[in-house]
């Protein structure tokens, strides 16, 4: 990652656009999977529907149908598939470029253009999509036009969500090989399980042999069963944010 980026990523944690106060009954989790590989489908929602959870599948256009580097993404009808099984279909920017580096009024394009070929695929309104920021990158700019956008704007930068959050960047725990373990899974749960917080997992690939951004279908289930002996809930983003938004939100 570039200074620029960098800079602008410490500049955007330093700026809350979307504060709320999340006070759920009890602490919960979600599970996300990024640019949507078709193996997160085939491998990673037989895990949580195992123990009869759903998860989000952040969609990025600009991927579907391809091969790249040897990772095959998912096809148009997975899409469907998808929202038909209960699991939540959310936004990755179309073109999944870095989004500071896109200027305003053509990032508002690119979002809107997505959100067309999402509800296409799908064959039906999907209502307020939930979004995850490409690669992680933000800037103040680009956090306050998707806070604006999106009920929920996902990061990549580690925590909890609880009764000080914002959520035009929602904190979330990294399942990915090159960083992975059990140990801090656990802790994380642990954590969330005393706070009575939102947890939230993002990851790319569920295979034998993943990327160094994806995770294997043992780690998952790892995380999954480690949550559901907790007692968190596991719910989507959208519906994990109906249930734990308080009424008033949080002083910035």
């Amino acid at each position: 990652m570039s200074f620029v980026y960098r800079l602008n990523a410490f500049a955007a944690r330093r700026v809350t656009v979307k504060p709320a106060q999340l006070r759920p009954e009890r602490a919960i989790a979600s599970f996300t999977f990024d640019d949507f590989p078709m193996s997160a489908w085939e491998a990673g929602a037989p895990v949580l529907e195992a123990v009869g959870a759903r998860g989000v599948y952040y969609a990025s256009a600009s991927y579907c149908g391809r091969r790249v580097d040897g990772t095959r993404y998912y096809e148009r009808e997975t899409l469907a598939a998808v929202h038909a099984a209960g699991h939540e279909v959310g936004c990755h920017s179309y073109s999944h470029e870095p989004a500071p580096a896109v200027d305003s009024d053509a990032l508002r394009q690119d979002l809107a253009r997505n959100a067309v070929f999402l509800e296409d695929a799908v064959g039906e309104p999907l209502g307020p999509l939930s979004y995850a920021h490409p690669y992680g990158l933000v800037c103040p700019r680009t956090k306050r036009l998707t806070g604006e956008l999106y009920p929920s704007c996902r990061g990549i930068h580690p925590g909890l969500n609880g009764e000080r959050t914002d959520l035009s960047q929602l904190k979330a725990i990294p399942l990915e090989r090159r960083s992975w373990r059990a140990e801090a899974v656990e802790r994380w749960v642990a954590a969330a399980a005393r706070a009575r917080a939102w947890l939230v997992f993002f990851t790319h690939d569920v295979c034998a042999d993943p990327s160094p951004y994806g995770c294997t279908a043992a780690m998952l289930q790892h995380a999954v069963q480690t949550a559901v002996a907790a007692g968190l809930d596991i719910l989507p983003v959208r519906d994990a944010l109906a249930r734990a938004t308080a009424a008033e939100p949080a002083s910035p």
